[in-house]
C-alpha cells in the first residue's frame, strides 16, 4: 500500500525521481533541517510502548536513518518469534534523500521489508491505516521555518481544526499530521521539545492532544537526553486515538534516556491541567505543585496583571543607531528636544530595586547608550544631518524603519511605573523607574494601576523577591540556549506576585528592610535578599507557612539549577 502517492519512493535498484542531488550530510545540514539523531534506548523505549501486536502497521514520519523503524523491525520479531519478514508493516518518510536510502538499506541489512518514501510529509492526505505512529520530528525554529514548507505544514494542521500561529515551529504542525495517520485506538510515540509544555502557541495542540486520545502520558528527563543538544525533551505518548477526550496526564520523571529501562508503572503520576494554561508545572512534583497552586489566593499571591499591565518597550529597528550615548550627542550637537532620556539596551543596569537620575547619569558617564534620537516635531539642523548619516548607512531600510513615517520617529511609548527584565541569569527583576527614564524591548514596562501606583513603585520591587515569585518565574518563563530565563509579556502578566493588600500590611517592615536588601542586592547575594523579605511576607500572611515556602524554595532552585546546567556546553 503507497503511503505517499506524491513521494518517490527510494529503492537501491532504481532511480530516485526526486531533483534533490545526493550530497554528503553534515551536522550543519541536519540542524538546517531540524534533524537530531536519536539515541537507541529512548527509540526503544518509544517503539516498545507503541508496538503491541505483531499485526502492528508502523510509521515514522521524518525518519531520518531508521532509529524507530529499526527498533519496530526488532519488537515486531519479538511479538511473532519465528517469523521472518515483517511484510511491508514498517513504512517511512524522509525529505532528505540520502538518509532515505540509508534508511532503507539499513532495514534490509537487518532482514526487514519496508516502505520509504522520500518527500515532504505535510504534503500528503493523510489516510488513517497505521497502529502506532512513532519517532522524533524536525525541530526548526520559526524563524528558519518559512516559505512554502511552512504554508503546506499549516495546511495540514487544518486538517486536525488546528491552527497554528506564525510563531510554531515544525514540530507543532507534525505532531497533529502524524496523528492523523493513526486508525481509531492508534498510539502516537514521539520525542518532542519541552516547548510543547511552555510556550503558548503549542496551546493548540497540546488541546488537540487532550481532545483526540484516551490517554496521554509524559516523560520528563532531569539531564539533556540529545549529546551536545541544549534543547530539552519530553516523550509524549498518547494512545487511542479518537477515543478521548481525557482530562489529565499521566507523568513518568526519568533521569535520563539510559534510565527509561527502569521505570515501571508505579512510577507514574496523574497531572490535570487548568484550562489553557501551560503545562509548565509538570516540572514540579505532585506536592510541591499543590503547594504552589494553594499559594495563589486573593489573601496571599496573585498574577502580576492584578497590579497593572505588562508591555514591550519601543522597537527602534536600528539601536546602534537610534541608542546614543551622551558624548555623541555632544560631538553631533543634537539639542535635548530631540533626544529622550533613556534606560540603556540590555539590563544589567536593573538588577537593583530602583533606577535613579544619579545611577543614570553614571550610566552615562560610563558611555552607555542613555539617549534615544527621537525629534518629536522638526528636527533641528543638527539632528537633519545626523538622519542624513543614517540614510547613508541604509537605516531606513531596516524592517521596522521601512514601514513607518518618517522612518526615523521611534514609536513613543510613555515612561514605565517599573521596569521588568527580559532575559535572566538568576531571576526576573522589577526595578522602580525613579527616574522616567523610557525603555526599549530589551526590557518591559509595568503600568501599575492608578490605586496601586503608590505602593507599586514603593514595594513591589522589594516584595517581589521571595521564594513563590522566584519559583513562579521559573514555571511560567522559558529556558534558552545558555540556560537564560525569558519572560514575554503574557508570561509575566501571570507571574504570581504577593497581593496588595498584603504588600501594604507588610510595607513597613519592607521599607525598613530596603537598605540590607539593597547591599545584598549589590553583592549579588540574591538568596540572602529573599530569605529577608520570605520572612517578613510569612509575619503578615496567616495562609502561609515556613514549610512551604523551603518547599518552594527548594523547588525554585532545583528548576534554576536544571535550567543552568542544561545552557552550559559538555
Amino acid at each position: 500500500m503507497s503511503l505517499v502517492r506524491a513521494f518517490n519512493q527510494v529503492r537501491e535498484d532504481g532511480p530516485v525521481t526526486s531533483q534533490l542531488p545526493v550530497a554528503m550530510d553534515t551536522p550543519q545540514l541536519r540542524k538546517a533541517r531540524g534533524a537530531f539523531f536519536t539515541p537507541d534506548a529512548v527509540a526503544q523505549y518509544v517503539t516498545d510502548w507503541a508496538v503491541r501486536s505483531a499485526s502492528d502497521r508502523v510509521l515514522e514520519p521524518s525518519c531520518g536513518e531508521a532509529a524507530f523503524l529499526l527498533q519496530a523491525g526488532r519488537r515486531l520479531e519479538e511479538l511473532a518469534p519465528g517469523s521472518t519478514s515483517t511484510n511491508d508493516r514498517l513504512c517511512g518518510a524522509e525529505l532528505h534523500r540520502a538518509s532515505a536510502r540509508t534508511a532503507s538499506r539499513l532495514l534490509r541489512a537487518a532482514g526487514h521489508s519496508s516502505d520509504i518514501r522520500q518527500g515532504d510529509f505535510f504534503l500528503h492526505e493523510p489516510t488513517p491505516v497505521f497502529d502506532a505512529v512513532i519517532g522524533n520530528p524536525p525541530y526548526v525554529r520559526y524563524q528558519d521555518f518559512s516559505g512554502a514548507s511552512r504554508s503546506a505544514s499549516r495546511r495540514a494542521a487544518l486538517r486536525a481544526g488546528v491552527t497554528l500561529t506564525n510563531l510554531a515551529s515544525s514540530w507543532a504542525a507534525f505532531t497533529v499530521h502524524s496523528a492523523l495517520f493513526l486508525k481509531p485506538g492508534g498510539r502516537l510515540g514521539l520525542v518532542l521539545p519541552a516547548e510543547l509544555l511552555s510556550v503558548n502557541y503549542a496551546a493548540p495542540v497540546r488541546e488537540y492532544l487532550m481532545r483526540s486520545f484516551a490517554r496521554v502520558r509524559l516523560v520528563l528527563f532531569t539531564e539533556r537526553v540529545f549529546p551536545g543538544v541544549l534543547e530539552e525533551v519530553v516523550l509524549l505518548l498518547a494512545d487511542g486515538k479518537d477515543n478521548g477526550p481525557t482530562d489529565h496526564c499521566e507523568l513518568i520523571q526519568a533521569r535520563n534516556g539510559a534510565s527509561l529501562q527502569a521505570v515501571t508503572e508505579d512510577q507514574v503520576t496523574r497531572w490535570t491541567p487548568r484550562g489553557r494554561q501551560r503545562w509548565s508545572e509538570l516540572h514540579l512534583d505532585g506536592q510541591t505543585a499543590a503547594t504552589y497552586r494553594s499559594a495563589m489566593s486573593p489573601s496571599t499571591f496573585a498574577p502580576l496583571q492584578e497590579w497593572g499591565d505588562t508591555t514591550l518597550g519601543m522597537v527602534t529597528g536600528a539601536n546602534k543607531y537610534f541608542a546614543i550615548t551622551a558624548a555623541e550627542a555632544l560631538r553631533r550637537r543634537i539639542p535635548e528636544v530631540d533626544l529622550i532620556r533613556l534606560s540603556p539596551p540590555g539590563s544589567r543596569h536593573l538588577r537593583a530595586l530602583s533606577l535613579t537620575r544619579p545611577q543614570l547619569d553614571a550610566l552615562d558617564a560610563a558611555g552607555k547608550s542613555t539617549w534615544l534620537f527621537r525629534p518629536a516635531g522638526d528636527p533641528s539642523s543638527a539632528s537633519r544631518l545626523y538622519i542624513r548619516d543614517g540614510e547613508t548607512l541604509g537605516v531606513q531600510k531596516a524592517y521596522k524603519c521601512r514601514v513607518r513615517t518618517p522612518w526615523w520617529r521611534v514609536p513613543y511609548l510613555k515612561p514605565a511605573d517599573l521596569l521588568l527584565t527580559y532575559m535572566n541569569a538568576d531571576t526576573a527583576r522589577l526595578c522602580t523607574n525613579v527616574v522616567g527614564a523610557h525603555h526599549l524591548n530589551s526590557v518591559h514596562g509595568v503600568y501599575l494601576r492608578p490605586s496601586f501606583k503608590k505602593v507599586g513603585k514603593s514595594l513591589l520591587p522589594l516584595a517581589s523577591l521571595n521564594s513563590v515569585s522566584l519559583l513562579g518565574a521559573e514555571v511560567v518563563g522559558r529556558a534558552y540556549g545558555g540556560g537564560i530565563l525569558k519572560l514575554e509579556p503574557k508570561e509575566a502578566d501571570i507571574w504570581p506576585m504577593p497581593v496588595p493588600t498584603l504588600v501594604m500590611a507588610a510595607g513597613q517592615d519592607l521599607q525598613h528592610a530596603r537598605r540590607e536588601v539593597r547591599d545584598l542586592l549589590a553583592r549579588s547575594q540574591l538568596l540572602a535578599a529573599v530569605d529577608i523579605i520570605d520572612k517578613i511576607l510569612l509575619k503578615h500572611s496567616p495562609r502561609m507557612n515556613g514549610a512551604a515556602l523551603e518547599q518552594m524554595r527548594q523547588a525554585r532552585q532545583s528548576l534554576h539549577d536544571r535550567r543552568t546546567g542544561r545552557g552550559q556546553s559538555y
